[in-house]
């Protein structure tokens, strides 16, 4: 799903290798620009052992617990190991059943899911169709103001028609609503809970209800978040290793690296890129890779300034010398981004990935001809104004390499800083990206299929920041999108990747695996993207016997 979720735009630095398939397992690319190859796999060595407790470092505190608000990195990872969704999406980016044990589809509108029996909520209180029914139909209630309520647009009707089934009728053909209940819009949580919570559910003085390996124990805002072991937890393939967990929140990349290499915080995913050379050599653990759906982008926020032309937007993409901005902000092991959604996004049908992705050109780095462009659109010394954020070293690294660019070819590339709290609130409210331009983002998928992403792109969608409408791209999706098939849907996305690349919403600028940090103590943990779903902390147990 492209949802650029910007708070960890840029932690990680090695990019997949062009010939990377994000679900192919273990795999050996070579880096770009003369640094050391490392592998992409996406799980750790086996856990060989119980263990008491251990603690993960998370970058932010999350700013909400309630799965209906969750759209960025903290809260998804948390809430990982405590919520579950209908389906579930596994460490090798396949999407397979979750508290739905099974579905149907009886016609092309009508989707049919078969609840699992006997799953139970912390609570002991048994999980039946009238949870699921108050939790889908919660997010599109307009009075939660969920950011994922664009994803039920098609939705006509959810709607208990057994003691353990669901039916959810659709006005319209729409087959990512199907893959992305593997995700956020696909979870259940007590609808008891939810009543008797009100409006503390979700943040430090509520109550979680729902069915995942761990338990809300406490949230000491400022501070930590506890975890503890459900022992009635269904899945019994996933049974906690660990009886609780333990989230630090640590904004500042050094002494985020200094926790690691410390020992008081035994791991965390979306490692600081600054720190990866110090925990490589650093003894105490091991830095790993892992499948990812992402690629770093700037996202267009204002349609009506100088960006309005689409010569500019050409002019500033082809003014980016992205080899030297992977040099400066990933230790030159990145790869120049192809389109807005990356590689790793085309998972789904990966015999096709070849033809629809790695066919695209690089981008072009061609400065003469994009100072031509600036000219033919009248716009040379127009400002652009980009935030940026003291959020992690890399966000300064690229939007200091945006200015340049700008001024390069004629453009007047303003800088405005702002606090990580203020960044986060441009993807979620609209009146934050006021006076602003562009902004840099993280845009991936929460699950494989890279529909996901381009969904996002449509007019009116919650994640088009910029609000840019193209009657073309809309017709097309829709298209692909009432395409059962996956890979006759990739050759329909491939016609939405051509549009947004001739029309550049977005601005490609690198891809980027993703990253953890285990300490030796510990080990088991999936290292991709997946983990946002996944209940990963389930999985992380002693290193040692």
């Amino acid at each position: 799903m492209r949802m650029p979720r910007a708070l960890a735009l840029l932690v990680c630095t090695a990019a997949l290798a062009a010939t990377t398939s994000a679900c192919s397992g273990a795999t050996n690319p070579p880096a770009a620009g003369g640094g050391t190859n490392f592998k992409v796999s996406p799980t750790s060595p086996a856990a060989q052992g119980p263990l008491d407790s251990f603690t993960w470092s998370l970058y932010a505190e999350p700013y909400t617990l309630d799965y209906a608000l969750a759209y960025d990195y903290p809260p998804n990872t948390v809430l990982a190991n405590v919520c579950e969704q209908l389906l579930r999406v596994t460490p090798d980016m396949k999407i397979v059943p979750g508290l739905a044990v099974k579905w149907a589809q009886p016609d092309p509108r009508t989707l049919v899911y078969t609840l699992r029996p006997g799953v139970k909520f912390h609570d002991g209180t048994t999980m039946t169709a009238d949870d699921v029914v108050a939790s889908l139909k919660r997010q599109m209630d307009p009075k939660t103001g969920s950011p994922w309520g664009s994803a039920f647009k098609s939705v006509d009707a959810i709607e208990k028609t057994g003691p353990l089934e669901v039916t959810i009728r659709l006005g319209k053909e729409d087959v990512l609503f199907h893959e992305l209940l593997a995700a956020s819009p696909g979870t259940v949580v007590s609808a008891a809970s939810l009543a008797k919570e009100g409006k503390d559910y979700g943040t430090p003085k509520g109550k979680l209800n729902c069915t995942g390996p761990y338990a809300l124990d406490s949230w000491a805002q400022g501070d930590s978040i506890t975890l503890k072991k459900n022992a009635a937890y269904w899945d019994k393939s996933l049974t906690p290793k660990s009886e609780k967990v333990k989230f630090t929140f640590i904004e500042d990349a050094a002494a985020r690296s200094n926790a690691f290499l410390s020992g008081s915080a035994d791991g965390g995913y979306l490692v600081p890129s600054s720190s990866f050379a110090q925990l490589k050599s650093g003894g105490k653990g091991s830095l790993l890779f892992g499948p990812n759906t992402a690629a770093a982008n700037l996202a267009v926020l204002n349609f009506h300034g100088p960006l309005a032309n689409v010569k500019v937007r050409k002019a500033l993409s082809m003014a980016l010398d992205r080899k030297n901005i992977i040099k400066a902000a990933a230790g030159g092991v990145g790869v120049p981004a192809k389109a807005p959604a990356a590689r790793g996004a085309w998972a789904l049908a990966p015999e096709k990935t070849a033809e629809l992705y790695d066919t695209l050109p690089e981008p072009a780095y061609d400065v003469e001809g994009a100072k031509k462009l600036v000219e033919e659109a009248h716009a040379k010394g127009r400002t652009i104004t980009l935030v940026t954020s003291t959020l992690a070293p890399e966000i300064s690294v690229v939007a200091n390499a945006v200015q340049a660019a700008g001024r390069q070819i004629g453009l007047n590339v303003v800088l405005k800083p702002v606090s990580p709290d203020a960044y986060s609130s441009i993807f979620v409210d609209p009146n934050a990206r006021e006076g602003l331009d562009l902004v840099i983002t993280n845009g991936y998928d929460n699950t494989p299929d890279p529909l996901e992403f381009y969904q996002y792109l449509r007019t009116g969608d919650f994640g088009n920041y910029g609000n840019w409408s193209e009657a073309e791209y809309d017709v097309a999706f829709d298209k692909a999108n009432s395409e059962p098939d996956p890979a006759k849907r990739a050759e329909l996305t491939a016609k939405l990747q051509k549009i947004a690349m001739d029309e550049l919403p977005v601005i490609p600028v690198y891809e980027a695996p993703y990253s953890v940090f285990l300490g030796k103590r510990i080990t088991g943990a999936p290292t991709g993207i997946a983990q946002l779903y996944f209940p990963w902390a389930a999985t992380i147990g002693a290193s040692q016997r």
